[in-house]
């Protein structure tokens, strides 16, 4: 009865552990590392497999987004989940193995201009339809046998449409332990869905620590208010008001906002503004909120559904699904709101909005989302004053705006109330799923309010169920720092140096034989050449 910490571990992205019990491997969940990356993400040591099943907390690509890969590796055992997150994830799978094939496809055709090898993708469209294909779906709070001696069952964690957290009833002879996976534990006030549900009991609890060390505040945030002042300013300004969002999840929240504003007639002086969705995922998870209405959504959400109200649509709300129509959006010079993924600005769409309206000082860029370090939406919030894009130096003039409180993951204020409904006792609490010294903060945090022990591991550490005892906190093996711009440039910048040295020792071959006078020429032009750029004599003029 053993458990190994994969991914996010003292990281936020990635999450991935390995309960083997039963005379089974099971993974709990298996994502994809999105943004800065500070450790060494170990193997999982079983091969794919040898893996019985997945039990997968919800559809986010880093719970959910190397699933299609463990498939191609050999994958062929049962991901179990809720109904809803089968449903995002049909569509969330399919459309992260068609940015892999889109990258991998540019990638090559620079390849082939350089002479270098070509890449290929870390898994393709069929590789993602195989997995979906593994999707077995449950409703909430249904117990599940998954095999003899274990027993799960999912309970509404309020952080997306269908996530959750996952109990697990271990059985093997005498001894019986109980495990809760706590997932993404979700912000309680969100609008739509339902807040998170509370588990009970458990015995070790692998919990998330997102926001473990903050608050979003006293007060109940003015969502509705904050996103009228902004789109007043910005209208009056002339611009557009461009917001970086998840697809599914932090989308469908904004538009629900931005009915409320329409219907109350918030911005009186631009009325009939536009509102364009741009992103083809964010249509279909639209359509798959709507279908899940009587298991996730709120009362709130319920009572408008309930009066014939879409709580998610509008006038003037445009969804745009081809690249042409997306194109078209910022040749439109009417003050417009643009939602489009990514949420962190790292792929998609959003990275063309950006690079025609950073450097508009009419133009606001809404986050409403976390942003990851490492990542340009965090660039963009920490006051980067010019970013990259498509080879490209932008310079950012636009208005930068976070709206502080719209989270789906509960703050460290919520995250301690969902411990305080478990029975004591609680052998240990595993800390995962946070920044580096965040997951450590939160796990001191633990011990002094509850009297739990707590640990936060790294990747491949390892933990025995049956007896609590840690076999290993994990590897702290550094990555190594990626290569900064300024360097990348410089050396690059080197090399063409190079280059043309080479070519010049080759135009000097090539003129073997030349008349002596023009060989003596040629001597005296490169000697010249030399003495202006050596080093040696250029420091002996400067002293």
């Amino acid at each position: 009865m053993k458990l190994t910490f994969i991914g996010a571990a003292h990281e936020v992205t990635g999450s991935c552990h390995l309960l083997q019990a039963c005379g089974k491997n099971i993974l709990i969940d298996c994502g994809m590392e999105q943004g800065e990356n500070i450790y060494e993400r170990q193997e999982i040591p079983v091969s794919p497999g040898d893996i019985d099943y997945i039990l997968l907390t919800h559809a986010h690509i880093d719970h959910s987004g190397e699933i299609p890969l463990l498939v191609k590796e050999g994958f062929s055992g049962s991901i179990i989940c809720t109904k809803a997150t089968a449903d995002l994830c049909s569509i969330m799978l399919r459309d992260s193995a068609h940015i892999q094939e889109s990258e991998a496809e540019w990638r090559n055709r620079k390849a082939m201009r350089s002479g270098q090898s070509e890449v290929e993708p870390l898994y393709e469209m069929a590789d993602a339809d195989a997995a979906i294909q593994l999707l077995v779906p449950y409703d909430y709070n249904e117990k599940v046998t998954l095999c003899p001696g274990m027993e799960v069952r999912f309970t509404d964690a309020g952080h997306l449409l269908g996530s959750s957290a996952i109990e697990v009833w271990i059985t093997e002879g005498e001894l019986k332990k109980k495990i809760v996976f706590s997932g993404d534990i979700g912000n309680r006030n969100q609008p739509i869905i339902k807040g998170p549900q509370q588990v009970i009991s458990a015995d070790y609890i692998v919990m998330e620590s997102t926001y473990g060390d903050r608050s979003h505040g006293d007060k109940t945030p003015d969502y509705v208010g904050e996103f009228t002042q902004i789109l007043n300013e910005t209208f009056a300004r002339g611009g557009n008001v461009v917001i970086p969002s998840f697809a599914v999840g932090r989308t469908q929240e904004i538009l629900y906002f931005i009915r409320e504003i329409k219907e109350q007639n918030k911005v009186p002086d631009y009325p009939d503004f536009e509102v364009y969705v741009d992103s083809p995922l964010a249509v279909e998870a639209t359509n798959i909120f709507e279908e899940n209405v009587d298991s996730c959504f709120d009362e709130d959400a319920l009572e408008l559904v309930k009066k014939g109200v879409n709580p998610l649509t509008f006038p003037g709300l445009k969804c745009t699904i081809t690249s042409e129509e997306s194109k078209a959006i910022n040749f439109d010079p009417k003050p417009k709101v643009i939602l489009s993924a990514s949420g962190m600005c790292e792929a998609g769409r959003i990275r063309h909005h950006l690079k025609h309206n950073l450097w508009r000082k009419d133009s606001t860029i809404c986050f409403v989302g976390y942003q990851a370090a490492g990542t340009l939406g965090r660039k963009l919030i920490d006051g980067a004053k010019s970013v990259r894009l498509f080879g490209e130096e932008v310079e950012v003039n636009a208005e930068i705006r976070s709206i502080k409180g719209i989270s789906g993951h509960a703050d460290v204020n919520g995250l301690i109330d969902w411990l305080k409904g478990f029975t004591p006792p609680v052998e240990e609490v595993f800390v995962v799923h946070g920044e580096d010294t965040v997951t450590d903060d939160f796990a001191k945090r633990v011990t002094q309010t509850f009297g739990y022990p707590a640990f936060a591991p790294y990747s491949g550490g390892c933990v025995d169920l049956a007896t609590g005892e840690i076999l290993s906190e994990g590897v702290k093996e550094r990555r190594k720092a990626a290569e900064k711009p300024e360097q990348r440039r410089k050396r690059t910048a080197f090399e063409r140096v190079l280059a043309a040295a080479r070519h010049l020792l080759d135009i000097v071959n090539r003129n073997e034989g030349l008349a002596n006078k023009e060989l003596a020429k040629m001597e005296a032009q490169i000697n010249n050449l030399s003495d202006k750029w050596d080093p040696d004599k250029y420091d002996s003029k400067e002293s």
